[in-house]
């Protein structure tokens, strides 16, 4: 085991170094994992951006990502779940398995949760990180290492279709093809949704969307929704757009469930009308809780394909390319970094 790994540190915005520092060493029920892939997430080129998100700040220097996956070389005292050697998934989140919240199974909320590459926590995007035994779940061979990073995301789409209730003959409605509205229009159809419609302002990704299985796609740019007589059971509001979240609420059918997802502005508009004549629920979603043993299984079945999404793949050293791939090429959908490739 080398005694150094090189590692993506954020220092301000649109200051990023690549730097030398120590490898982890695992501490007790840890292990320590070497990254073999980190998908690079819309939170991440935010702090990459401005430095903060939110009441979130970068104040010292911090390592950025939160979608790793990689391989098992080393355990700390007492850890025996996972022999070395063993492919793992990192679910990013470390909760204190004391609070209420944690205790009643709603560990997403704990509110004194450790969370990759959220200030002041470093995440994943180095060589090598240790990590509570608890928190890396095995995956099978026939998933690439790029999609085992990705089950971060689909854990996020697992976790709204969950709380949308979902089920077989459900008709969805997923407002923004990125990669999150991507993997959730497919988690959708997995849990049985018997038609989901995508829209975007961009073409190629509303062709990707109906190659993954989006039944209708609707471009934003010149259609409404409401002129396609679709009316969904379900929103998954996956833009964060104020304007889009606006008027997919309205299309919403009677006891409608409207999850937020997309993270844009502080408010969106909200047609109180509508919600209160209809009995729609419109809640919020927060990352997510017990996902990982779905995810795995929807990705190792191709139930949701994740490789197809990977447009962009970058050494570490090229992180900074990696950051800004989505604002230079249009047609980027979801960028992944390989720390060990030279």
């Amino acid at each position: 085991m080398p005694a150094t790994m090189r590692a993506a540190v954020l220092r301000a915005p649109k200051d990023l170094v690549i730097e030398e520092r120590p490898v982890p060493v695992p501490g007790p029920g840890q292990v320590l994992v070497r990254v073999e892939a980190v998908g690079i997430c819309g939170s991440d080129v935010h702090y990459y951006e401005h430095g903060r998100i939110g009441d979130f700040v970068v104040r010292t220097p911090m390592v950025l990502g939160h979608e790793p996956s990689g391989t098992v070389v080393a355990r700390g005292p007492g850890a025996g779940f996972h022999p070395v050697g063993r492919r793992v998934s990192l679910e990013p989140g470390i909760p204190c398995a004391r609070c209420t919240q944690c205790r009643t199974g709603r560990y997403n909320l704990c509110p004194d949760v450790s969370f990759y590459a959220t200030p002041p926590v470093d995440g994943a995007l180095c060589e090598y990180v240790a990590v509570d035994e608890d928190f890396a779940h095995p995956v099978p061979d026939s998933l690439s290492a790029d999609a085992a990073a990705l089950l971060e995301p689909l854990s996020v789409g697992i976790s709204a279709c969950r709380k949308a209730r979902i089920s077989p003959g459900s008709r969805v409605l997923v407002t923004g093809a990125g990669p999150i509205g991507l993997i959730a229009a497919q988690t959708a159809r997995a849990f049985g949704a018997a038609e989901v419609m995508v829209t975007d302002i961009a073409p190629h990704r509303l062709d990707l969307a109906r190659e993954l299985g989006a039944t209708h796609t609707v471009d934003a740019r010149t259609t409404r929704i409401s002129g396609t007589g679709f009316e969904p059971d379900v929103l998954l509001e996956c833009s964060g757009a104020p304007a889009a979240a606006d008027e997919a609420i309205r299309a919403v059918g009677r006891a409608g469930q409207v999850i937020l997802i997309g993270m844009g502005g502080d408010t969106i508009p909200l047609p109180l009308a509508h919600v209160q004549n209809f009995e729609i629920e419109v809640t919020g979603t927060f990352r997510y809780a017990n996902t990982w043993p779905t995810a795995v299984s929807l990705a190792a079945s191709a139930e949701v394909e994740l490789d197809r999404l990977v447009t962009h793949r970058h050494r570490l050293g090229d992180t900074e390319r990696a950051l800004t791939a989505g604002a230079l090429d249009r047609t980027a959908i979801k960028t992944v970094v390989r720390p060990q490739e030279n």
